[in-house]
C-alpha cells in the first residue's frame, strides 16, 4: 500500500501545485511509473498530446486555454493522481462537483467511470483521465465562483490542493479549539484518511480462493489466492511492492508475519481460512471501527498525557505496555476474563507488588470447583498446595501457585489484579480468555525488575529471593503508578501501523454498555 501523504509535505508541494517533475534548462524530465506512462521530452510534445486529447474532447475546446494553464509548470504531469490511483484530491473535486446543484459535468459519463467501483473500469489513458479531472476541476471553479470577475485557476488550484481541502472532507475531524490528550487520536484518525484512500482504489477488491474448500496456505505453496493476499499485502504496506507472483515466497513471509502480528494473530506463516476471512472484512466496517476506537480516546483520562510512567492493558489486542520517562520499556502478552467474567475496563494505581504471593481462592470456586474434589479426596488440598485459613481456601506461595511469583496490586471494586502464572502454554492461543477477571502477564518477572528501577534497595538478587517461591513478600510503592485498563479494538503502534483486533466482549456492537453482565470475580 502507499505511504500515507504526510500533509506538511503536502502543504509544502502544494506551493508549487503538486508538480511531480521539473523543467531544467528547459528541457523536461516527466516520468511517470504507470501502466499508461508516457515520458514528455519537448514542447512539441505537450502540443500533440493537448491537440489529441481536445479533438477526442471537443466540447472541452472552449476551455483549453483554462485547463491548459494548470500543467504550466508541469508539462502535463498529472495533477489528479498518485501513482496508477486517483488521490484525494481527485476523489474530493468529484464528490464536490457531484453535490453542486445545477452543474452540467462535461463526459459525466467517462468521469463517472474513473470513480466506478464495478469491474466496468474506465480504459481511459491517465493523461486523459488527469486531464478530463481538470476540466472537472474548472467547470466546477466556475459554477462555484461565478460571482467573481476575474479567475485565476492556477492560483485557485493551489487553494485547492491543500490540508483544509481534504480535512473539511473528515466527519471524524476534531473541532477546531477542542484537543484529545491521548495521542493514539491522531494516529488513529490518520489511519482513518488512509483507509479512506483505500475504499476508492479499484485494486482493493475481495480475496476469493482459489481452493473450495478452503486449504491452509504454506510457504511455497503456488495459488492464485497467493498472489491476491500479496496485492492486499502491498496496498495495506506490509509488502514494498507487488510482484503480482502465485507463489508463495520469502518476500510473502515476512510481510504475512508483519500483518500478522500487528492484528494480534499468532505469528506463523500459515494463511488460514480466518486470515483471509480477517482480510475480506469490508472497508466501510474498518472505517467505522477506526471512528469508534477514535471516540474511545476521548475518554481515556487526560492523566495518561501527563504520567511519564504508567502501565496499559489492552484488552481486545491482549497485551500490555509499560512506559517510563515518556518511552516504551517493556510489551508483554496477557491473558484475560472470559466473556462471563470480564476484566472491568477502568483507571487505577498500581501501589503493591507481592512477590511469592498467596492466592485466596474465590468463594465461587471452591463451592463450584473444590467442594466435590475436596470431598472425594481428604489430601486434595494438600497435593494442590493449598491450605484452609480462618474457613477460606488459599494456595500457599511456588511456582505452582495460580498467581505466579509476583502480583501487582491496585485498588479496585472489583479486586482485580495483576499478576504471574505458571500456566505460559496459554500464551500460544490468539484468543485469550482465559481469566476469571484478573490480568495474567506472561513477563511479570521483568515488569517487576523494570518497575523497581528507581529502587535501589531492590537489587535484581533481591528480586530473585523473594520470588523464590516460600515467603509472601509485599513491597508498596512510594510512587504509585498509573494503570489503564482500555479496550481499543484498533490501535496504531510505535511503527506507525495500525491494528485490529477481536472485539472479545462485543462492545463494539454495542459500544453505549455491555452485553453481558459484568462479573468480574477476584482469580487467576
Amino acid at each position: 500500500m502507499k505511504t500515507l501523504y504526510s500533509f506538511t509535505v503536502i502543504l509544502s508541494l502544494s506551493f508549487f501545485l503538486f508538480s511531480f517533475n521539473r523543467i531544467e534548462n528547459n528541457n523536461f524530465k516527466y516520468k511517470k511509473a504507470s501502466n499508461h506512462s508516457t515520458v514528455y521530452r519537448s514542447q512539441n510534445d505537450v502540443n500533440e498530446i493537448s491537440n489529441g486529447f481536445f479533438k477526442r474532447y471537443s466540447d472541452l475546446k472552449k476551455y483549453k486555454s483554462d485547463i491548459m494553464s494548470l500543467y504550466k509548470t508541469r508539462t502535463l504531469g498529472t495533477i489528479w493522481f498518485d501513482e496508477d490511483e486517483i488521490n484525494e484530491f481527485g476523489s474530493v473535486l468529484y464528490e464536490k462537483a457531484k453535490k453542486t446543484n445545477d452543474l452540467i459535468i462535461p463526459y459525466q459519463k467517462e468521469i463517472d467511470q474513473l470513480f466506478s467501483a464495478s469491474s466496468d473500469k474506465s480504459t481511459l489513458s491517465q493523461t486523459d483521465a488527469d486531464m478530463l479531472l481538470s476540466s472537472l476541476y474548472i467547470v466546477y471553479t466556475k459554477k462555484s465562483n461565478a460571482d467573481k470577475k476575474k479567475l485565476a485557476y492556477n492560483d485557485m488550484l493551489k487553494d485547492f490542493l491543500n490540508y483544509s481541502t481534504l480535512e473539511e472532507q473528515e466527519t471524524t475531524a476534531i473541532a477546531t479549539n477542542e484537543k484529545v490528550e491521548f495521542d493514539q487520536y491522531y494516529k488513529l484518525q490518520d489511519a482513518l484518511k488512509k483507509y479512506k484512500r483505500l475504499e476508492k482504489s479499484s485494486k482493493y477488491r475481495p480475496i476469493v480462493p482459489e481452493e473450495s474448500p478452503y486449504k491452509e496456505l504454506r510457504p511455497d505453496a503456488v495459488s492464485s489466492t497467493i498472489a491476491q493476499v500479496r496485492t492486499r499485502l502491498y496496498l495495506l504496506g506490509d509488502l514494498k511492492t507487488d510482484s503480482k507472483s502465485n507463489v508463495y515466497d520469502r518476500e510473502l513471509m515476512d510481510a504475512v508475519m508483519k500483518y500478522k502480528v500487528r492484528n494480534g494473530f499468532k505469528p506463523n506463516y500459515i494463511l488460514a481460512e480466518e486470515h483471509i476471512n480477517e482480510m475480506n472484512i469490508p472497508l466501510e466496517d474498518k472505517l467505522t471501527t477506526l471512528k469508534l476506537n477514535m471516540e474511545r480516546c476521548r475518554e481515556i483520562s487526560a492523566k495518561i498525557a501527563a504520567s511519564d510512567e504508567y502501565v496499559l492493558v489492552n484488552v481486545p489486542s491482549y497485551e500490555l505496555i509499560y512506559v517510563k520517562n515518556g518511552k516504551v520499556v517493556l510489551t508483554s502478552p496477557v491473558f484475560v476474563g472470559a466473556p462471563l467474567t470480564k476484566t472491568t475496563i477502568f483507571n487505577g494505581e498500581i501501589d503493591r507488588i507481592v512477590f511469592s504471593p498467596y492466592w485466596t481462592v474465590p468463594q465461587s470456586i471452591v463451592q463450584n470447583e473444590l467442594r466435590s474434589k475436596m470431598a472425594e479426596d481428604p489430601n486434595y488440598l494438600e497435593e494442590k498446595n493449598m491450605e484452609m485459613v480462618n474457613g477460606q481456601v488459599r494456595q500457599k506461595p511456588g511456582p505452582d501457585n495460580s498467581l505466579g511469583l509476583v502480583k501487582f496490586v491496585f485498588p479496585n471494586p472489583d479486586d482485580i489484579y495483576m499478576h504471574d502464572t505458571p500456566s505460559k502454554t496459554l500464551f500460544d492461543f490468539e484468543k485469550r480468555t482465559f481469566s476469571h477477571g484478573c490480568i495474567n502477564v506472561k513477563m511479570a518477572k521483568e515488569l517487576a525488575v523494570a518497575m523497581l528501577k528507581d529502587y535501589p534497595e531492590w537489587t535484581q538478587a533481591k528480586i530473585d529471593k523473594a520470588m523464590d517461591g516460600k515467603v509472601e513478600n509485599s513491597f508498596k510503592l512510594t510512587k504509585k503508578v498509573p494503570i489503564f485498563i482500555t479496550y481499543f479494538t484498533s490501535l496504531v503502534n510505535e511503527k506507525g501501523e495500525v491494528g485490529f483486533f477481536q472485539d472479545v466482549y462485543e462492545k463494539d456492537a454495542n459500544p453505549g454498555g455491555e452485553t453481558l453482565p459484568g462479573t468480574a470475580i477476584v482469580n487467576q
